[in-house]
């Protein structure tokens, strides 16, 4: 039995069946981990998300910055943007069934007895693990309940950028959004910045990469998110599985027991389809 984790997919279907059969992934005995993103982008969102469903209890999600944007457009909270490449599941026979899935969808998945946690873009310096859990399962609450729609048609925005404990309502539910979903540059206080997508020595002044100030104990962060990393960072601690296969790179997927990793190159380049558009 192996657990194994996997990078934003973004619809690149062809790329995660590479994968899994180079594994010789058996949903039957092993585990699949999914760190965000399942859509948007790539060519065959539709098939990925059917896919990644049928796993049922193999398969681990928790959701992305595009699977969110989904959620919001197949729920009318959000309008359609000119990239995204969705279309087919918002015209498919089962669109209700797949976006109440993937609404159950979580925000964070932590293995104890591993000393594992996954989230889409990370988790912040300013949160105990402890801390986190507890935010991602409050937003997870939202999403699943009454106040879905509220909070899609509100989610977008770069404000309130700092964590504050006495946050309320939409914009509490936000900023704990943006941490783990948008995440990539931050400051000693917690304030996000949004503007930089390039890679860690690209960083705004006054910060940093958020998994540059470190973490105590032993437990490993696995994120996506930052294709700009090509899945480097020096810390053994965070595991970064955002290769760009979407943007020309490769998919990748690494064995939470050997945490040996393995790629299969994508066929599709978002660039690409889009000057061709």
């Amino acid at each position: 039995m192996a657990i194994y984790a996997v990078g934003d997919i973004q619809g690149c279907y062809d790329s995660l069946r590479c994968l899994l059969d180079n594994v010789k992934f058996d949903p039957l005995k092993d585990t699949l981990w999914v760190a965000g993103d399942l859509v948007n982008r790539g060519p065959e969102s539709l098939k990925t998300l059917r896919y990644i469903k049928s796993l049922d209890k193999s398969a681990r999600v928790v959701l992305g910055n595009h699977d969110l944007h989904l959620l919001a457009v197949a729920r009318g909270a959000q309008s359609r943007k000119r990239k995204d490449t969705f279309n087919d599941i918002l015209d498919a026979p089962d669109v209700d069934e797949l976006m109440d899935w993937l609404r159950h969808q979580k925000l964070m998945i932590r293995d104890k007895a591993r000393k594992v946690v996954m989230t889409h873009a990370g988790v912040p310096h300013i949160w105990k693990i402890k801390q986190a859990k507890q935010y991602a399962k409050e937003l997870e609450a939202v999403l699943r309940g009454n106040d879905c729609d509220a909070f899609l048609k509100a989610m977008y925005g770069n404000e309130p950028t700092t964590w504050g404990e006495s946050l309320t309502g939409v914009e509490r539910w936000r900023v704990i959004t943006n941490y783990f979903t948008r995440m990539r540059f931050i400051d000693e206080n917690g304030a996000l910045d949004f503007d930089s997508k390039l890679g860690p020595l690209n960083a705004p002044e006054g910060y940093k990469p958020w998994y540059a100030y470190g973490r105590r104990g032993r437990t490993k962060i696995i994120f996506g998110h930052w294709a700009a990393l090509e899945g480097n960072v020096s810390d053994p601690q965070m595991i970064a599985i955002d290769t760009g296969c979407v943007w020309g790179g490769r998919l990748t997927l690494v064995n939470l027991d050997t945490w040996q990793k393995t790629s299969c190159d994508c066929g599709f380049d978002e660039r690409v389809a889009v000057s061709e558009a």
